[in-house]
């Protein structure tokens, strides 16, 4: 199956799921079709922050009218804080979505999971991970959203991350470990990868993009058809 991606939100992101999922195909033994376009990371920011759902939708079906012509199959979003607007989405887009957070609570419930802490976005941090996990209760550091956000998304444009900002986050994990109790700490934020890869924090994380990354891995070696995948 031929995967088109909605890419540039941020680079860095983009280039992690190229790695990981060319890396999961290369494991199977099977060639990997694939087609990125490249999304405007400062005009999601800018939507995303003021909350023009519809506006970053159409934003969206232009991409995706270009990923359907280039022959793909199926699309996703290379960004779970550029899933704010995913609902007004789909019915725009000419080819099926799949999302980044649907597969998620499954994945929590199947590792036993009663509580995660989030870090992410203001608004994946601010709304639960968009209120779409039923199976386990999710929990943020609720006075440093602001702060931790506004790291996050500096980091994402800049597409690195400093010692100080590394530290920042690993600390933020370990006290929702300690203080909220969490089970496993979640980088919802596909960017977050830039802070915690090589890291040994001392505590369970979730990167949410390796459970995006597998499910697109399984539909493009055919293992699981659209339905399967929840696709939209």
């Amino acid at each position: 199956m031929h995967i088109g991606l909605i890419g540039g939100i941020g680079v860095a992101a983009t280039v992690v799921y190229y790695q990981r999922l060319s890396t999961a195909m290369a494991a199977r033994g099977k060639p990997l079709e694939l087609t990125i376009v490249n999304a405007d990371v400062q005009e999601l920011i800018r939507n995303n922050l003021a909350d023009k759902r519809d506006t970053q939708a159409q934003v969206y079906a232009g991409l995706l009218n270009r990923l359907q012509a280039a022959g793909a199959d199926c699309a996703a979003i290379t960004s779970l804080g550029g899933h704010f607007c995913y609902d007004e989405t789909v019915p725009l887009s000419p080819i099926p979505l799949v999302s980044a957070v649907s597969p998620l609570d499954a994945y929590f419930a199947s590792q036993g999971f009663g509580t995660i802490g989030l870090l992410g976005t203001r608004v994946v941090m601010q709304t639960n991970l968009y209120g779409q996990l039923v199976q386990t209760r999710a929990v943020a550091l609720e006075d440093e959203i602001e702060t931790l956000g506004q790291t996050y998304q500096d980091m994402a444009v800049a597409g690195f991350c400093s010692d100080p900002d590394r530290a920042l986050f690993l600390d933020a994990g370990r006290r929702m470990v300690d203080d909220l109790n969490a089970d496993a700490v979640v980088l919802a934020g596909t960017d977050l990868n830039l802070a915690f890869d090589g890291q040994d924090p001392g505590y369970t994380v979730v990167d949410a993009l390796d459970v995006h990354v597998d499910v697109l891995a399984r539909l493009a070696s055919e293992e699981m058809t659209l339905q399967e995948a929840g696709a939209d």
